[in-house]
């Protein structure tokens, strides 16, 4: 008989299964360029893979909870965008690109939002074995065991962007007014301040927006920028980060209230009494050269 209406400890731990039995897919695949597709160009790519992890979870959580939306990458449909009813909001694989490169940095990303709230997060890169999850108002955990931020009581204050290690992307759109904003904006955040920049320790741009936002929860990221990936690169990550006492505030500056599926996204990791982190996103904002419009 069908659970009609689980715990969230139940969906936490189901979406952990689920994630790897989506790794075990990913891990024996043997993915190469010949059997990969282009969305919208030759940024943004699918493979069988991605189709295949997709179907598997999707129909598996169709089966066990049938009265909970769906709303998938490889599935969306424009005409269904997300709601407030309970959702599955998933990426079969997050950092498509550096799977098909091989590139050990992708991962199945599946979170559940209620009321577009990011309410339970499961990360799962199967390349280094690593599990991040999260259930609101319960924690953030590494495979299940150790709590984030990996330092705990011992996590530094934020001291500003030129102690900061930060993560952006370039993102599949090459032209255009969000291209040039963040152009500008990268170069802005790398220069000296004696030319007016923000001359951030170092930027990396890893190709995968769930990781990247564990990365920021586990505390060897700082702050990630992001313009143009989608509720479900960021659905299980934001709840992962904010569980770890991160927080996440809109791309845009002035916005403290990001939406979901708004399309834009600046985290901060945690810090003791959260000392720094809004003063951080504020000397963020002020060197983004332009407006991000999603």
């Amino acid at each position: 008989m069908v659970d009609h209406t689980p715990s969230l400890p139940d969906i936490h731990d189901f979406l952990v299964s689920l994630a790897f039995q989506a790794g075990d897919i990913i891990s024996n695949a043997l993915p190469d360029t010949s059997g990969t597709g282009l969305k919208k160009n030759s940024a943004d790519l699918v493979t069988e893979y991605d189709r295949a992890v997709e179907n598997m979870i999707s129909t598996s959580l169709k089966e066990r909870y049938p009265d909970y939306e769906f709303h998938g990458e490889e599935t969306y449909d424009p005409a269904r965008p997300l709601t407030d009813a309970p959702t599955f909001v998933v990426d079969p694989i997050d950092g498509t690109v550096n799977f098909v490169h091989s590139f050990p940095y992708a991962c199945v990303s599946l979170g559940f939002a209620v009321g577009r709230i990011p309410t339970v997060g499961v990360v799962y890169n199967p390349s280094t074995q690593t599990l991040y999850s999260a259930i609101r108002g319960q924690g953030a955990f590494l495979n299940r065991k150790t709590p984030l931020p990996l330092k705990g009581g011992n996590t530094e204050p934020l001291t500003g962007l030129d102690n900061a290690l930060i993560a952006v992307e370039w993102g599949s759109d090459r032209s255009g007014k969000n291209w040039d904003t963040k152009i500008r904006t990268f170069e802005k955040l790398g220069k000296s301040k004696e030319n007016g920049g923000a001359m951030v320790r170092s930027m990396r741009s890893m190709g995968s927006a769930a990781l990247n936002l564990c990365a920021v929860a586990d505390g060897t990221l700082d702050l990630y920028w992001e313009g143009g990936c989608w509720a479900w690169d960021v659905c299980a990550g934001w709840v992962i980060l904010t569980e770890a006492g991160g927080i996440m505030a809109d791309g845009t500056p002035g916005e403290w209230e990001p939406r979901l599926d708004g399309r834009k996204y600046l985290a901060v990791r945690g810090a003791p009494n959260g000392s720094g982190q809004r003063e951080l996103v504020e000397e963020f904002w002020s060197h983004v050269q332009g407006e991000l419009e999603y």
